[in-house]
C-alpha cells in the first residue's frame, strides 16, 4: 500500500486518567479553541434523520431528504440501515473490552514510528504540538492486502470475527448509501458507485475519557474527513461528536441503532462541491467516558478523482482539479488536522479581476 501515514508516538491518556489527576498536563490544554456547545437548549437545530428502508421502497420525498442532508449538513442519521443489532451490539461489547485491556495487552497493538496503525494518536507531526484527550486504535480493513498483517490476526475471538463481518457490512452499507446519493443527484447509474468497487475502508476505535477539565481539552480538533463517506456508531451514546453549521457548533445527540454518517473530502470532489465534508470535532466530559467506531470509505488507492462529468456544467464549471487517492491521503496524512483547510491544495482558484 502506497500510504505514507505516520504519526509520533504518545502516551496513552486512559492510562493518564487512572492516576488520578486533577490538573491537566500542558500538552493537552487548547487554549484558544470555541467553547464546548452543551446540547441542553432546545433552540438549536438537529441533524437529519434519513430513513434507509423508504429509499429501497423509493420514497421520493425520503430521497429530496436525502439530497437537502448531504447539500445541507453533510452528515445525517441513518435509521432502518439493515445492519443486523445483535452485530452492532457485539461490536460494541467488543471495543469496550478492547480498549480496557492491560497496558501490557495493547503494547502489542501499538503503533509504531513508521506505521499509523494501532493504539495511539493521529496527525501528531511535532513535539510541541497539543495533544487530543482520546486514545484510539486505528486498523486498515479493506481492501485485504492493505490490512497490517500483525494486528487484526491478534484480536482475540469472538471481537475479531465480528469485526470482519462488521467491516464487510459497513462496506456493502457505504455502496447502499452512494448508489441512492446517485438518485439524488440525477447522475447515471455507477457513475459514482463504481469508485467504490474495491473500496479503501479503515476503522478508527475513538476512547475519549472522562477529564477533570473537559472546557481545556479537545476530544478531536475540527476536522473534515479525507475520505468519501464515514459511517460512524456511537458506542455508549454518550454525547461529544459537534459539527459546524451556519458558524456555530451543533451537537448531534445520538439516536439508538442509528449510525451517523458524513460526507468526506473526497466526496465533495466527485460531486464537484454539490455535497459537502463539514467540519466536526469531539467534546470530552467530565463524568464518562465517550467510545465511538468511525468506519471510512474511499475510492481504491489507485483511483484518479475529480469531479463527475454529469456535474460539470457551463453554469457550475469544475471547482477542484483531478488528483491521485494516494496523493491526497498522504498530503492530508502528513500534517495537523485544520479544520477543511487541506481542500484548498486541490480547490480551483477563481482568477480575480485587477
Amino acid at each position: 500500500m502506497d500510504i505514507q501515514g505516520t504519526s509520533l508516538l504518545v502516551p496513552s491518556v486512559q492510562e493518564l486518567v487512572k492516576q488520578p489527576i486533577t490538573k491537566i498536563p500542558e500538552r493537552y490544554v487548547h487554549p484558544n479553541q470555541d467553547p464546548i456547545v452543551v446540547s441542553n437548549t432546545t433552540s438549536l437545530p438537529q441533524v437529519p434523520v434519513i430513513d434507509l428502508h423508504k429509499l429501497f421502497s423509493h420514497d421520493t420525498i425520503e430521497l429530496q431528504k436525502l439530497h437537502h442532508s448531504c447539500t445541507e449538513w453533510g452528515f445525517f442519521q441513518l435509521i432502518n440501515h439493515g445492519v443486523d443489532p445483535s452485530l452492532v451490539e457485539n461490536m460494541k461489547i467488543g471495543v469496550q473490552k478492547f480498549f480496557n485491556l492491560s497496558m501490557e495487552e495493547k503494547k502489542k497493538f501499538w503503533q509504531t514510528p513508521n506505521n499509523m496503525e494501532g493504539f495511539g494518536q493521529l496527525f501528531v507531526v511535532s513535539d510541541e504540538q497539543k495533544l487530543e484527550w482520546a486514545d484510539m486504535f486505528y486498523v486498515s480493513t479493506f481492501p485485504l492486502y492493505s490490512r497490517h498483517p500483525h494486528l487484526i490476526p491478534s484480536i482475540s475471538q469472538p471481537f475479531r470475527d465480528h469485526l470482519e463481518l462488521y467491516s464487510l457490512e459497513l462496506k456493502n452499507l457505504c455502496i447502499k448509501i452512494i448508489g441512492h446519493m446517485e438518485k439524488a443527484l440525477k447522475i447515471k447509474t455507477n457513475e459514482l458507485v463504481e469508485f467504490f468497487e474495491d473500496a479503501g475502508q479503515g476503522m478508527k476505535m475513538n476512547y475519549y475519557p472522562p477529564c477533570p477539565q473537559p472546557e481545556q481539552v479537545i476530544g478531536h480538533n475540527p476536522h473534515s474527513d479525507a475520505g468519501a463517506l464515514t459511517i460512524l456508531l456511537q458506542v455508549n451514546e454518550m454525547e461529544g461528536l459537534q459539527i459546524k453549521k451556519d458558524g456555530m457548533w451543533i451537537p448531534i445527540k445520538p439516536l439508538s441503532n442509528a449510525f451517523v454518517i458524513n460526507i468526506g473530502d473526497m466526496l465533495e470532489i466527485l460531486t464537484n462541491g454539490t455535497y459537502r465534508s463539514i467540519e466536526h470535532r469531539a467534546t470530552v466530559n467530565s463524568k464518562k467516558e465517550r467510545i465511538s467506531i468511525a468506519t471510512f470509505h474511499r475510492p481504491q488507492i489507485s483511483r484518479i478523482i475529480g469531479p463527475t462529468p454529469t456535474l460539470v456544467t457551463p453554469e457550475r464549471p469544475a471547482l477542484f482539479k483531478r488528483i491521485g487517492v494516494t496523493d491526497y491521503l498522504n498530503g492530508f496524512l502528513s500534517r495537523e488536522l485544520q479544520g477543511k483547510s487541506y481542500m484548498d491544495v486541490v480547490r480551483i482558484q477563481k482568477e480575480t479581476d485587477n
